[in-house]
């Protein structure tokens, strides 16, 4: 598999990220995103969001653990599962019936979802860098290696291959 990092300077940035990744996204796919908190976990969802077409409003699922976002033939989940108390609790939360559609799945801190999240095709970590952030990518699956490929590289050949 493939692994890449970027530096991403401001909040238009990783929206701009974000709005690249929505065009080389595959569904079903699964995306971890991973990072302490207020390192831009959902600004890039948002900007992924606008990608797709999507103009409402965007917020954090923290308190909700789960956003679906319609968008024409497509429904994007957004789990926040930072609040969640064990990994059962996402059963009560309906994981089984997003995995039943063909949807795209935004993970917050799936760490704290182990052993019932199906496995992620993008494993995405977000760091603080001085006034920016670094965003290291691994791409885990096939259609993990198509998005970073598709959108965030010009030149595959300068993709670092994992063992």
């Amino acid at each position: 598999m493939i692994s890449l990092v970027r530096y991403v300077p401001d909040g238009q940035a990783m929206e701009t990220l974000g709005q690249c990744l929505a065009r080389s996204a595959r569904r079903p796919g699964v995306i971890f995103l991973r990072g302490d908190l207020g390192t831009g976990k959902t600004t890039l969802v948002r900007g992924l969001l606008r990608g797709f077409g999507y103009h409402g409003k965007v917020k954090s699922p923290t308190y909700t653990l789960v956003e679906p976002y319609p968008i024409d033939d497509l429904t994007i989940y957004h789990l926040d599962l930072y609040r969640l108390g064990s990994p059962e609790e996402l059963e009560w939360i309906g994981l089984r019936d997003l995995l039943g559609e063909s949807a795209l799945l935004l993970v917050e801190w799936p760490e704290q979802g182990d052993g019932m999240l199906p496995p992620a095709d993008l494993d995405i970590s977000l760091a603080y860098q001085g006034l920016g952030r670094d965003l290291h990518f691994k791409a885990l699956t096939a259609v993990g290696e198509l998005m970073v490929k598709a959108c965030l590289h010009p030149d595959p050949s300068m993709l670092l291959a994992d063992g």
